[in-house]
């Protein structure tokens, strides 16, 4: 994706027509129906004046796939990817082939979808950057549930923090399955002392949405404790992120 890039209320020229979504026979002129036109106008006042919070998901959807088909109505579609994964946030986070499946998804509704996405982690991100961690432990744990929750595959992440416990980078180590994800505890200290880190945390999610920990968890969990603590380093926490609550491995005794 080129950071460059902009976009803006009308049709992206980035796509062709064949490689997109399917869209209607042209209209004079190039102009919705101004029933779509009204409809969306609608749509914008209330978000604009009332929010999001009291608009359902699907609406919120509907905003979205304005900028990516112009001239057609998308409430169908927003329906259609609602029913298929489940909620907002799951459908923003869906691999780019799985949303593809979807009838009267294309290249640009992905894109669209996906900005929105990196959006909203990189305001979440920027809460907890280069800050000390322990004392924005709310805003380290809505990042994860923002970056983490809604993911259709495990995925294993490790926050370093350094001597003052400011977060200093945070790394992706591997992705895995729907119940399963590798884990290298030589690469995770190799990676901290690179950094000089003096503390970690560890995050991994739970697709199924549950976060108590599996015996494999705490295996591993107990391999990386033990290899950073032949370095001198801390694990603060292991947090299993589920879809909406986290387990604390450090608040159960588990560390």
């Amino acid at each position: 994706m080129d950071p460059n890039r902009t976009f803006g209320e009308m049709p992206l020229p980035l796509f062709q027509p064949a490689l997109d979504e399917a869209l209607p026979a042209p209209l004079a002129r190039g102009k919705a129906p101004s029933y779509l036109a009204d409809h969306r106008a609608r749509l914008r006042d209330r978000f604009m004046t009332g929010g999001a919070g009291a608009m359902p998901d699907y609406e919120m959807l509907e905003l979205v796939l304005f900028r990516a088909i112009p001239r057609q109505d998308v409430k169908p579609l927003a329906r259609r990817l609602i029913e298929t994964f489940g909620d907002f946030n799951r459908v923003l986070t869906a691999p780019a082939t799985r949303l593809e499946q979807v009838d009267g998804v294309g290249p640009a509704v992905v894109t669209e979808l996906k900005i929105v996405e990196a959006a909203a982690q990189r305001m979440a991100r920027a809460r907890i950057m280069h800050r000390p961690v322990l004392s924005g432990w709310d805003a380290l744990l809505d990042y994860c549930h923002t970056a983490m929750a809604h993911r259709e595959i495990e995925q294993f992440r490790v926050l370093y923090l350094d001597r003052k416990n400011v977060l200093v980078a945070d790394e992706e180590q591997a992705r895995g399955t729907v119940d399963h994800v590798p884990v290298y505890p030589r690469e995770i200290i190799r990676r901290a002392l690179e950094l000089n880190a003096s503390a970690l945390i560890l995050v991994h999610n739970h697709p199924s949405g549950d976060p108590t920990p599996s015996d494999a968890d705490i295996a591993m969990t107990a391999r990386i404790a033990q290899a950073a603590d032949s370095m001198g380093i801390t694990i603060h926490d292991h947090l299993i992120i589920g879809k909406s609550r986290e387990l604390s491995f450090r608040s159960q005794g588990l560390l």
